[in-house]
Order: C-alpha cells, then sequence, then structure tokens
C-alpha cells in the first residue's frame, strides 16, 4: 500500500505525541545553532578591517571591553582569538545537548513503535502469517520500525531548524548587500525543482531495497532454522548460492540508489556553486568600486556558505527522507493488517468451561474455490475422549484449528456449552485449551520456565509436580542444572521425548478443561510412547479431549473416534477397531460406516 507523505507524516507524529516535550527542546536547542553561525565569521572580519585595515572597531566591543582597556590593534586581535574560542566551545556544548537529547528521544520512540508493531504482529491472524511469513515482519519491525526517529528527530527538526536558519541568513545578507543576496537565492528554484523530480525515483528505489534486503534476511532464517536439513543433504554449496544471488539483487539496487543520491548531490553542489561564483564575481567588483570593504565582503561570502547550507539541507533532507518513508510504509502497513478472527464488541466471558462442543453444518476453506471441512455436523459431550483418524491432507489439524479460534469457519457455527465460540472473550476462550502438537514448541529459556509458560506465577512446587505428572521429573533432575537447564533454541539441546514430555507438563500445569493433542507421540521409539501415554491418560481425566494420531494404539482409550475423510467426517464407535484399522492401514475408507458421512 503506497500512502502520501502528508499521510505518512500525520501517522508517525501522532504517535510522537508523548514526546513532543523531548522533541521541543530538541528543537529549541537546534536553533541555537542559527545564532552560533551568525557569530562565526564575526571574529575574522573583525581582524580583517580593524587590525589589519583601519577601520573602527564595532559598538558591541565597547560593552566587552573593560573601560580601562585601550583599544589597540593587540586588544582587538586578542578579543577576536577569545571570540572564536568562545562561539566554538558554545557550538560543541550546543551540539553535545542536541546529539544526547535526540538519542534518548529518539531510542524511546522505536521502541514504542517496535513494541506496537510486535503486539499487532502477535494478533494478526495465522493466515497473514502463512502469506507474509516471519523474515518479512521481523525486517519490519526490527529495520523499518527505526524510520519513526529518522522522521521525527533527525528529519523534520533539521528541516525546520534549516529553514529558519535560511530566513536569518537571508536578512542578514540583505542588510548587507540587497543585489548580492538576490543573486545567491536566485539559484533556489533550480534547486527545488532537482528535487522534486528525483523525489519519486528515491522513494521508489527505497521500497525495491527494502524488498531485496527482507528477501535476503528471509534465506538466513529459513537456513539456520532448518540447519539439519541442509547438512543431511550436503547442500550447503546450494544454499550459499541462493544467499549470494539474492544478496547481489540488493546489492544491485543498493548501488542504483546510492547512483541516484550521488547525482541529486552533484546537481545541488553544482547549482550552490554556480551561485557562490556569480556572488563572488559581483562582490569582487563592488570591492572595486568601493561599495564594500574587503571584510565585508568575506563576511558575505561566509554567510553565503551559511545560506547555502540550509538551503542544501533543506534539499537533502527531502531526498533522505525517501528511503525513511518507504520503511514507514511498510512498517505501518502491518497495523493496517486487520486479524482475521475478531473479537465482538459485547463479547461474553468465560471463566471455566464444561467442555461440551457442537459444529454445526462447518466449512472452511484457506482459499476461495479450494474447501478444507466440509457441512461438518458433529456433538460432542463434555469430558468426551474423542481420537480423530485419516490420511494426509483430510482437514484434521484444521478442524481443531477451528476449535481453538485460529481460524474462523467460513460457514455454520461452533458452540462451547452451547455458545458460539465468536461470542466469547478470544483471551477467554484460548485459556480454556491446553494444547500439545507433534512438533513441542519450546523457548530459548530454562525447563522450568518452559512448563510455566502458561501459568508464569506458578511456583517451583507446581512446576514440579507437573513434571512428575508428565513423567518428565526423572530425566529432569538428572541433568546438571535440573529445572535450571537451558534447552536452547526450539529446545534442540534435549530430545524429541523429552521435549514433548515437557510439553505435557506445560499441559498439566495450565489444567485446562479442552486438551488438543495433535500426533503427540508420532516421533519417539515405544519406550517412550509408553510414558507418554502414561501421562495423557492422567492429562485426559475430566477433560473434554482431542487427540490425533495414526498409530491405532494412541486411540485405544477414546470414546468416540472420527475418521476423517477428504474434509468430512464418520462417526466411528470404539468398538469398530476393524474399520479404524482399514483406514490407518490403508489410509483411505473404502465403504461409508453406517452406511453415511456424517454432515454429508
Amino acid at each position: 500500500m503506497n500512502y502520501t507523505d502528508l499521510t505518512l507524516y500525520r501517522r508517525l507524529l501522532k504517535r510522537t505525541r508523548p514526546y513532543w516535550l523531548h522533541i521541543l527542546g530538541i528543537f529549541l536547542i537546534g536553533l541555537l545553532a542559527t545564532p552560533l553561525l551568525l557569530l562565526t565569521p564575526i571574529p575574522l572580519a573583525l581582524v580583517v578591517d580593524s587590525v589589519i585595515g583601519s577601520k573602527s572597531p564595532p559598538g558591541f566591543l565597547d560593552t566587552l571591553l573593560p573601560s580601562s582597556a585601550p583599544e589597540s590593534d593587540a586588544t582587538l586581535l586578542v578579543v577576536a582569538a577569545v571570540l572564536v574560542i568562545i562561539i566554538a566551545l558554545l557550538s560543541q556544548l550546543q551540539a553535545l545537548g542536541s546529539s544526547l537529547l535526540s538519542t534518548f528521544t529518539g531510542e524511546k520512540l522505536v521502541l514504542g513503535f517496535r513494541t506496537q508493531l510486535f503486539d499487532h504482529v502477535q494478533r494478526l491472524s495465522l493466515s497473514y502469517h502463512d502469506s507474509i511469513g516471519t523474515s518479512d515482519s521481523t525486517y519490519r519491525i526490527q529495520y523499518d520500525s527505526s524510520a519513526i526517529r529518522y522522521i521525527a528527530i533527525d528529519g523534520v527538526i533539521p528541516f525546520v531548524t534549516a529553514i529558519i536558519t535560511l530566513v536569518s541568513m537571508l536578512y542578514v545578507t540583505f542588510r548587507l548587500d540587497w543585489q548580492l543576496a538576490l543573486v545567491a537565492l536566485a539559484v533556489s528554484p533550480i534547486l527545488f525543482i532537482v528535487v522534486r523530480l528525483y523525489r519519486l525515483r528515491l522513494r521508489r528505489q527505497s521500497r525495491q531495497l527494502k524488498k531485496f534486503e527482507s528477501a535476503t534476511l528471509s534465506v538466513v532464517q529459513e537456513v539456520l532454522t532448518a540447519v539439519r536439513v541442509v547438512k543431511a543433504f550436503g547442500q550447503e554449496d546450494r544454499e550459499q548460492d541462493r544467499f549470494v544471488r539474492r544478496s547481489n539483487e540488493g546489492m544491485r539496487a543498493r548501488i542504483r540508489l546510492s547512483l541516484a543520491e550521488g547525482g541529486l548531490g552533484l546537481l545541488l553542489g553544482l547549482t550552490t556553486a554556480i551561485g557562490t561564483a556569480a556572488v563572488l564575481f559581483i562582490g569582487v567588483r563592488n570591492v572595486q568600486a568601493g561599495v564594500l570593504t574587503l571584510g565585508e565582503l568575506l563576511l558575505v561570502m561566509a554567510y553565503l556558505g551559511q545560506l547555502y547550507r540550509p538551503l542544501k539541507t533543506i534539499s537533502r533532507k527531502v531526498a533522505s527522507l525517501q528511503s525513511h518513508l518507504a520503511s514507514a510504509e511498510r512498517a505501518l502497513s502491518i497495523l493496517d493488517e486487520a486479524p482475521d478472527v475478531i473479537e465482538r464488541p459485547n463479547a461474553q466471558p468465560l471463566v471455566r468451561a464444561e467442555g461440551a462442543v457442537v459444529f454445526d453444518k462447518v466449512s472452511f476453506a484457506y482459499d476461495e474455490g479450494y474447501p478444507i471441512l466440509q457441512n461438518i455436523s458433529v456433538e460432542i459431550p463434555a469430558g468426551t475422549r474423542v481420537g480423530i483418524a485419516g490420511e494426509t491432507g483430510a482437514g484434521k489439524t484444521t478442524l481443531l484449528s477451528l476449535l481453538t479460534r485460529f481460524y474462523d469457519p467460513s460457514s455454520g457455527q461452533i458452540l462451547l456449552d452451547g455458545v458460539d465460540l465468536r461470542d466469547y472473550r478470544l483471551a477467554d476462550l484460548r485459556d480454556q485449551f491446553a494444547i500439545v502438537l507433534q512438533e513441542p514448541v519450546l523457548f530459548s529459556s530454562s525447563i522450568g520456565e518452559n512448563i510455566a509458560y502458561a501459568f508464569p506465577g506458578a511456583c517451583e512446587d507446581e512446576i514440579v509436580i507437573a513434571a512428575q505428572a508428565a513423567n518428565a521429573h526423572e530425566f529432569i533432575v538428572d541433568l546438571p542444572d535440573g529445572y535450571e537447564t537451558q534447552v536452547g533454541e526450539r529446545g534442540m539441546r534435549l530430545s524429541g521425548g523429552e521435549r514433548q514430555r515437557i510439553a505435557l507438563a506445560r499441559a498439566f500445569l495450565k489444567d485446562a478443561p479442552i486438551l488438543i493433542m495433535d500426533e503427540p507421540t508420532s516421533s519417539v521409539d515405544l519406550k517412550t510412547e509408553g510414558k507418554i501415554m502414561e501421562a495423557m491418560e492422567r492429562l485426559m481425566q475430566g477433560c473434554t479431549s482431542f487427540m490425533i494420531a495414526h498409530r491405532l494404539s494412541t486411540l485405544e482409550n477414546c470414546d468416540l473416534l472420527f475418521v476423517m475423510d477428504d474434509g468430512q467426517i464418520v462417526d466411528v464407535e470404539s468398538d469398530e477397531s476393524e474399520v479404524i484399522r482399514q483406514v490407518l492401514t490403508f489410509g483411505k475408507l473404502e465403504a461409508p460406516i453406517h452406511g453415511e458421512k456424517i454432515g454429508a
């Protein structure tokens, strides 16, 4: 999505409201640079006209010098030297104060913006993350978000300060010689025409560069996440080539952008050089004609440099802002993404559900025209253990993703305790589920922190009890640091069975009324499977449980068995194990059970 500059400024500056006093302070400190710039050439003019030349010293020296001090050349030279030091000291103090306040305010702005982006991304629907991917979102949060600092502080404030400096310099230059001021100012329209021509080109190239850099980051993240697969198939060189290819695309885009910025700088420098040459030519002629003194010409030339500096600043800021405005577009576009799953305005609270679930004519499709689930209707009493089997791609995981409202049905409704899931507060609804996945997700922290992830306030005894219930305590205490052992990224320092038992302990600690288990024993050995099954048997007591599995032994203790086939389910009683075995073995149901498919 493309935004106008005005829209971007308005939206970004709105987010700076909590720091307006800080920004005002930066602006005021920045304004001090203008009088200091005006004072900078005065000592040189004083020396040239009143020490080297014979012109009377300016009247302001009467207030600086004691009445007893003689106005000799030596005294004036000392005063000029002291003024140089004082002006330089004040300039450095002004720059230091501006830098410190700018850094503090800028970091707070970026942190606040990143936090807002991160919070919003977490709340976006899974369909957004499935289509965009994590790398692009990571780039926008970590890198594009910093544009707010440049635009609000490093861009806008120097831009406004440069305008004020320009006006001040114009006033002083006009007072000295209005003809030279007009000559100097004649190049200004050319500067703004050049900037306007380059602005859109720079924005477009900046967008392309951000896109290529994000794609390069995606390669790095994919390879490092799947580094075991890369090594197993010996594809390091192939991935290296892919990284270099993406990096080269970014490099070429960066060079094109640099060429455009360099071309703009060249035109700006040439334009101001023409103005300076014209003023120098006319100024020297005026000195020769006695209209100006040499000191006044030097003063005019010094102020001319100060006059062109804000003109260049204004022009370059307009140009350099384009890259940051492109980043701001990308960051703000995340905030403009609306979640597919939203909470209704008058959603009702839910403390603890009983666990009765009804699927009422539920259909779902990720993409229109490609249905995954079709017209499913089934009723599940509270406390029922439900086993779900079927061939890969039949819609088993999607069905349970609808139950947790990771997605909403395309049609139909799902009821929990007689109420449509969409009528509950989303946080309250999700709090009713404990989930154990085929590939357990652990975070780069300690075992204890991972077990307590769903219940951060849990004490050590509660964590240990949950681990014991999940048959995990025994292997945990044998580790060098026990519950403080760091599991590594995604828990890769532990075996698959150990990670699964920690995930079970996490589910025990949450103590939710509805339990979802997606292939919990598919990647473990038989001995570990026995420990996990024993733990799951305890975990399912008193819960409404849903278990997806391919192993028949995993589903033996279920009260109700579903076989999913082509987006529909078949109601199977638990004693009809021969039919279940047929599905698990051959992956396809030869004939419908009970003569019909539920919801067909």
